[in-house]
Order: C-alpha cells, then structure tokens, then sequence
C-alpha cells in the first residue's frame, strides 16, 4: 500500500463519511491546526520521563485530539453518524479535562502575575502546544455545530497545558533550589 493517493493533488481532500472540499476550506484547516497542537503536544511529551505524569497525562491528551480531528472531519449532513468518545467530542471528555485541571493544580502554588515563558524547556514546549491549541479553537469555531463539545475541550486543553506548564516550573524551581 502507498502512502500517496494522488487524490490531494487538485487541491481537495476527503472528509470523514464522504465528500470532497478544498484543502484551504476551514473544514480542513480546523483540522489541521488540530494536527498541528498535537504534534506540539507530542514535541512537549518528547522531553517527559516515559511513564511519567506528565507523559501518561500528553498521551491521553493526544489521544482525544484524535476524536476531536474526527469530528471537525466529518461533514455536519453525515454528524448523525459519529461515536461518542471515539468520533464525537462528548462532554464527558470535558469533565475530564476539568478534573485533571484541578488534581495537578493542587501540586503546585499558581503564579499571581504574567508568566514569561522559557523558564525551562519542558514548561516552554507546553506553552507553544498551548499558543497552537488556542488557534486550533479559533478555526474549529468555524466548523462545529451548536451542540458540539470541540470548542470547549480545545479551552480545556489549552488550560490544562497552561496548568501542566506552571506545575513543570514549579518542580524544576524546587529541584534547582534543591541542588543548586
């Protein structure tokens, strides 16, 4: 089997459950940015420890956004035919979100004034994933329906990766005054 197709070449791609539309269109565009925050996501995870929170936390993370890509790649006339929690955001996955927010903001006193980032690699990697997590929000609003949960995980994540930053900062701070 070949990765190419050939069927791209004229500008199109095909959409989940059928149909074809240019690949500037914002269908494929909200999905490829999504693309893009979870190679960041995957970038950030590259430098945690396997096995670690913070890797068991970015992996399942990514494995949402593969829901979410579903979503925004199907067509809202073919919608009836996604899965909850496989193809379909649901707001559950939210929730859960939510819930991973608060346990690792109870690790960590949160910074009361602006963070710089860059204090330390891992944290700034998690920054950057979450500046592209906020544009995959603004070009899924251009896609998803009123009923659909896509835009408010995409606000979760952005601020679980701001959380999972500053609780980074906030472990490298205590270990370099530590041993240093």
């Amino acid at each position: 089997m070949n990765i190419y197709t050939r069927k791209g070449d004229d500008g199109t791609t095909g959409l989940l459950y059928g149909g074809r539309v240019r690949k500037d269109s914002p269908r494929p565009v909200a999905v490829g940015t999504v693309d893009e925050a979870q190679a960041a996501i995957g970038v950030a995870r590259a430098e945690a420890e396997r096995g670690s929170d913070l890797d068991e936390v970015l992996v399942a993370v990514e494995r949402g956004l593969w829901v979410l890509m579903a979503e925004l790649a199907t067509d809202e006339a073919n919608r009836h035919k996604l899965t909850p929690d496989e193809s379909l955001v649901t707001p559950e996955m939210v929730t859960a979100l939510e819930a991973r927010i608060d346990e690792i903001a109870r690790r960590f006193e949160a910074p009361t004034e602006f963070v710089v980032p860059g204090q330390e690699r891992t944290a700034a990697l998690l920054d950057l994933a979450r500046a592209v997590t906020r544009r995959a929000e603004r070009a899924a609003l251009a896609v998803v329906g009123v009923d659909s949960s896509a835009v408010a995980y995409l606000n979760r994540l952005s601020d679980l990766l701001w959380t999972l930053a500053r609780w980074r900062e906030g472990s490298s701070l205590t270990s370099r005054q530590e041993h240093g």
